[in-house]
């Protein structure tokens, strides 16, 4: 019998991988790094309070990171092709992102989304070069991407699957690394929590695998808001948790258990009042002269309720959240009275709780 062999080697292509993956490559070069901000906190309580600011991507949220992950990750897989589109189910930031390295790439972009997405972020989307495709009914996007890849030829990134395997947590300057590495002269360089919010799930399971890897004492805190199902999935152990209506928080939370959220991971969850979120971003605005987006203001919530926790406990160290976002793209809602008013959210009550807090009056039970 005659051996049977198949050449598919194309050098064409592979002349075309490398420079793509050159470029997403080069673009982590200029742009990994993000500041470590320091929230001021009373000198008196031996307590350091950082918020990773992923605001100053070159897309403008932690995003990129995910964003520039699938697409090396399609890429080298094979699975990204020359002149073929590459297809998300997405009405947000990682769309924005995703577009981004589509046209560093050389490759079409098409986010399928709500027809009732802000125009906002359509225009974000079609600045970076890509292109929207609208579907009526939201719980529809995920088949329809899936669908148009496969009617292309392109292929679909699903973000909610890939995230957390795309991403190197071993090392390689992710987020957790290059958090350890900002932190490593400071009077605490191994941090007693970091708070991180959950959209996909795949940065909190980058944050936990590493530290878990490089065998640090840091827990993990994963604050969920409302209308999201993550929390009531970890505490009940129920992979099929759901929630019937959207996050007002956008970036996280979402109405089903993604496949890319880590429960066994994870040390500890909250779930946060949407009010408590929109009230810490106004307060975080305050205190560093920062706009940040909700899912900011979510984890910098939990994130000082930890802080009273160990100042009552008289402990030191560090603590390290996320600034996800800038506030900008969020005018008309977080800090927005009117919006507010409309979604009958009252914060007072909530940014009454960090004033009296962050003046020495401790934090209510």
């Amino acid at each position: 019998m005659a051996t049977v062999d198949v050449d598919r080697s194309d050098a064409s292509y592979r002349t075309w991988l490398k420079e793509a993956v050159r470029k997403v490559q080069a673009d982590a070069n200029r742009s990994a790094d993000t500041h470590l901000l320091r929230f001021p906190l009373p000198e008196s309580w031996g307590i350091d309070l950082y918020l990773k600011d992923e605001s100053t991507h070159p897309t403008g949220s932690l995003k990129h990171r995910l964003a520039r992950s699938l697409f090396l990750y399609g890429l080298c897989n094979g699975w990204i092709r020359p002149g073929r589109p590459v297809i998300e189910a997405s009405s947000g930031s990682t769309a924005v992102s995703e577009a981004y390295f589509a046209s560093l790439v050389g490759v079409p972009f098409v986010a399928v989304m709500p027809r009732t997405t802000s125009p906002e972020k359509i225009r974000l989307i079609e600045f970076q070069g890509g292109r929207c495709h609208f579907v009526d009914d939201p719980r529809t996007m995920y088949d329809e991407a899936a669908a148009l890849a496969r009617t292309t030829g392109g292929h679909y990134l699903d973000q909610f699957t890939y995230a957390e395997r795309a991403t190197d947590w071993r090392g390689n300057n992710n987020i957790a690394e290059s958090i350890y590495q900002q932190l490593r002269l400071e009077r605490y360089p191994e941090p007693a929590w970091i708070v991180a919010t959950a959209g996909t799930g795949g940065t909190s399971a980058t944050i936990a695998r590493y530290v878990h890897y490089m065998q640090y004492d840091t827990m993990i805190c994963v604050p969920d808001p409302e209308n999201s199902c993550f929390f009531e999935g970890w505490t009940t152990g129920d992979p099929g948790a759901s929630s019937d209506c959207g996050s007002r928080i956008e970036g996280i939370g979402r109405p089903r258990m993604e496949p890319s959220f880590v429960p066994g991971a994870v040390d500890r969850m909250m779930k946060v009042p949407d009010a408590a979120s929109i009230a810490a971003v106004r307060a975080l605005e305050d205190a560093i002269g920062r706009k940040a987006g909700g899912s900011t203001g979510t984890g910098l919530w939990s994130a000082l309720r930890i802080v009273a926790e160990m100042v009552a406990a008289g402990r030191t160290g560090s603590v390290v959240t996320l600034l996800c976002d800038p506030g900008d793209r969020y005018l008309d809602r977080y800090y927005s009275d009117a919006w507010l008013a409309e979604q009958g959210l009252d914060i007072a009550p909530y940014r009454a709780t960090i004033d009296t807090f962050l003046g020495g009056g401790g934090w209510p039970h």
